[in-house]
């Protein structure tokens, strides 16, 4: 018995017989909302008065997002959507100026923002509407890329704070 399990010993000594080397790790998988951050300012108005919401984005070096509108009909512009609530409507969405750079991925430049910019929204107060902190819920919608690669859309949840005096 000892001569059949020595020669298996004396292999798996000299060739290394050990548990399968585990996989290497994962790459971590970036989220299109790991790299923008939106920051609400709070806005006041008047009952029956408008008044522009503004919402910062913050997107970290390295990264860009698609403008509104995007380039190319595919690609997913950034968008924000404020749900009305509490008299208070949205008459329009104004969004920042682009970026048009070229990447090795796209046949032709993109219109992008990168960095620190802001998307406005024009909100107006009914001449009924209640004074006081009221909060619209928002949504923004994000499409992040880097110099090689675009990952998928994602969409912040932003709550926009809104006095109305």
């Amino acid at each position: 018995m000892l001569k059949r399990i020595l020669p298996l010993v004396l292999f798996c000594v000299m060739t290394g017989c050990t548990k399968a080397p585990a996989p290497p790790p994962e790459p971590p998988q970036i989220k299109s909302t790991d790299v923008v951050k939106a920051t609400p300012q709070p806005v006041t108005l008047a009952a029956g008065e408008s008044g522009d919401a503004v919402i910062a984005l913050q997107i970290s070096n390295g990264y860009h997002v698609n403008a509104n509108p995007p380039t190319f009909p595919y690609l997913k512009a950034t968008e924000l959507e404020i749900t009305p609530a509490d008299g208070v409507s949205v008459e329009f969405m104004t969004y920042p100026d682009a970026l048009t750079k070229k990447f090795a991925f796209a046949e032709k430049p993109l219109a992008v923002y990168e960095g620190a910019t802001a998307v406005k929204a024009r909100l107006k107060a009914d001449k009924s509407s209640k004074p006081g902190a009221h909060n619209l819920s928002a949504k923004l919608r994000v499409q992040a890329c880097d110099e090689q690669v675009c990952y998928a859309p994602g969409t912040l949840d932003v709550n926009v704070p809104v006095n109305i005096k």
